[in-house]
């Protein structure tokens, strides 16, 4: 693991139960771009809180869009109103590291 990807994995593994974080957020933080976050992510595997970290719009991951969703659920995440949406409230979830 590369050092930029072990400082990508620190921050979406310190991110709060019913919190998120989007991809531009966590690369503002590491020092990157959004798509090498995404990049890392992939690579990193499930040990981390991965449905935790959404695009700019507060949606999961689109290939683990359902899973993403379910787990936010159970964290009570803010979600938007439209229960068929799949998106996070932004504006209620999202979390900055100290």
């Amino acid at each position: 693991m590369t050092e930029l990807t072990d400082r990508i994995v620190r921050i979406v593994a310190s991110i709060p139960a019913g919190r998120v974080m989007t991809y531009g957020a966590i690369a503002g933080e590491a020092g990157t771009s959004a798509r090498v976050v995404a990049r890392a992510l992939h690579g990193a595997g499930h040990e981390i809180p991965w449905w935790r970290v959404v695009n700019a719009e507060g949606r999961p991951y689109p290939g683990a869009a359902r899973a993403a969703h379910d787990r936010l659920i159970e964290e009570a995440t803010p979600l938007s109103d439209d229960s068929e949406d799949l998106r996070v409230d932004l504006t209620r979830a999202s979390w900055v590291p100290d």
